[in-house]
C-alpha cells in the first residue's frame, strides 16, 4: 500500500493525517506497516488524500506525466527524469550514498591536488557533483518524491 508515499508527498505527518481523516494514529501506523485496512478506513483516507480507494491499494507509486504532481515539478527536475538521471521511483538512500562518496573522493582528490593539477580538477568536479546531489536531495525532500523518504523529512 502506498499510503506513506501519498502522505509524505503531501507533507503530512501521521498525526495530521489521523486528525484529518478521523482515524487513530495507531491505525495509520498499522496500515503504513502493511496491515490490512478496513473499507471505512480506506474511504476516510481516500477522501483526505483526494485519491480513489484503488489508488491506496497500489503497491508502488509511479508519477504519471499527466498528473498534477508531475506538472508541478520544476523544469530541471523533469529533465532529470526524462534523461533517466533519476529512476521512475527515485530513492533517497542511493542519492545520499552518491553524495557522500562524491564528497569523500572530492576531498581526497583535492588533497592530491597539491602534487597534481589534474587531481585538483577532478576533486573539484567530484565536489560539484556532491553538491548537485545535495541539491537534488533537498528538492526531493521539499517535493516529497522519494519513495523511501525518512519520517523526519515530513515534519
Amino acid at each position: 500500500m502506498i499510503l506513506k508515499q501519498l502522505r509524505l508527498s503531501r507533507n503530512l505527518s501521521q498525526e495530521q493525517l489521523a486528525q484529518m481523516s478521523g482515524l487513530n494514529v495507531r491505525t495509520i501506523q498499522r496500515i503504513e506497516s502493511g496491515h490490512k485496512a478496513s473499507v471505512e478506513s480506506l474511504k476516510c483516507l481516500a477522501a483526505v488524500l483526494e485519491v480513489e480507494i484503488s489508488t491506496l491499494n497500489q503497491e508502488k507509486f509511479v508519477i504519471d506525466k499527466h498528473t498534477h504532481n508531475w506538472e508541478s515539478l520544476p523544469f530541471w527536475l523533469k529533465c532529470c527524469f526524462t534523461l533517466n538521471l533519476l529512476v521512475v521511483q527515485p530513492a533517497r538512500t542511493p542519492a545520499r550514498r552518491i553524495e557522500i562518496v562524491s564528497h569523500m573522493s572530492g576531498f581526497l582528490f583535492c588533497l592530491l591536488g597539491v602534487w597534481s593539477e589534474a587531481a585538483l580538477a577532478g576533486g573539484l568536479l567530484m565536489l560539484a557533483n556532491a553538491y548537485l546531489f545535495r541539491l537534488l536531495i533537498w528538492q526531493g525532500d521539499k517535493l516529497g518524491i522519494w519513495y523511501d523518504q525518512p519520517e523526519t523529512a515530513a515534519h
